[in-house]
């Protein structure tokens, strides 16, 4: 089982690091490398790339919108390139990844940051529920498509942004796309970070014998462009903020900038701490412990997302999906 795995390294670094933190301690050489960053224009995204850039990686963000991309990438030291790719249609993925390929670039790290949460429900691909697809089934096919340039360059990681919501509950696995049951957007995010997490532990044992490690990462709590979907109400609801729009102490504690957001994802794609691993599930910059009756609602990994045989299983799933859509 996989989350016999889930012990931490005791890494040096915590929930207070910041992305500076991480390249300031394992930056050096990164002139050259090469990373793809998904959503790499807003959020911890940004600040990922922010950071890659500034310590001379060179930096491929493929966006749906290239033209908000570009603009928020506007100054920021580095090589930066922007790309199109719309994680809700294939063909863009597709088209991406050819493109990609076909420059003859190695990849030293994908980062599979992009992600909605909490949306309306929305249905693309082959009727597929949105939130699944565009987290899960377009990295899924993504990083597949890339598999040519990970294996080729020695050390290549993947990192999958999985999220603390994966507490909330696991896979769907007789009706993910919610065409029996009623939709409730927070189990379908909830099932797609799962699904992130799953999906790191599957590819690592296929690649792993390659060189290609995986990891997922819980970034935090941050408040960005991801709550798009949330009305003050609802965050107000749900104790994040306080009528007023200050934040409750609490919370005011346990959230991240996005700076301080970013952290994990860089520890995971740059720490040589964790040379020979793969397949865990990260969180403040160190493998999270798996849960137990003394972890707090928000912390640490649950069995659901850490299991072999459940990755294996998602694997298969995910497969059939792709290949029976138009």
């Amino acid at each position: 089982m996989a989350a016999q795995d889930q012990i931490p390294l005791g890494s040096g670094f915590g929930h207070a690091s910041t992305a500076s933190d991480i390249v300031s301690a394992y930056g050096a050489g990164l002139a050259g490398r090469h990373y793809v960053v998904t959503g790499g224009y807003s959020g911890i995204g940004l600040e990922t790339v922010r950071a890659l850039a500034g310590a001379g990686a060179h930096v491929t963000v493929p966006a749906r919108s290239p033209e908000r991309a570009r603009a928020a990438l506007a100054g920021m030291a580095g090589g930066i390139a922007v790309a199109t790719m719309d994680l809700a249609d294939l063909a863009s993925v597709r088209a991406f990844a050819a493109s990609l390929l076909a420059g003859g670039r190695p990849v030293h790290g994908l980062i599979n940051n992009a992600g909605v949460m909490a949306s309306p429900l929305r249905r693309i691909g082959d009727d597929w529920e949105s939130q699944f697809a565009i987290c899960h089934l377009g990295h899924f096919e993504l990083t597949r498509l890339l598999e040519p340039a990970l294996k080729a360059t020695p050390g290549a990681r993947v990192v999958a942004l999985s999220s603390t919501a994966h507490i909330r509950g696991d896979i769907l696995w007789d009706d993910p796309h919610f065409h029996r049951r009623p939709y409730d957007k927070w189990a379908a995010y909830a099932q797609a970070k799962t699904a992130d997490a799953l999906f790191a532990l599957g590819l690592d044992r296929r690649w792993r014998a390659a060189g290609v490690r995986a990891f997922s990462v819980h970034p935090g709590g941050i408040f960005t462009p991801l709550q798009r979907h949330l009305a003050d109400e609802e965050m107000v609801a749900l104790g994040w903020k306080n009528a007023d729009g200050s934040l409750p102490p609490a919370v005011a504690a346990l959230f991240k900038s996005p700076q301080a957001g970013a952290a994990t994802t860089l520890w995971c794609a740059l720490s040589p701490q964790l040379d020979g691993l793969g397949g865990v599930y990260c969180e403040d910059c160190d493998i999270a412990p798996l849960a137990g009756p003394d972890s707090q609602r928000w912390q640490h990994v649950r069995p659901w997302a850490c299991d072999d045989a459940a990755a294996d299983r998602l694997w298969t799933m995910s497969e059939a999906m792709i290949a029976a859509a138009p």
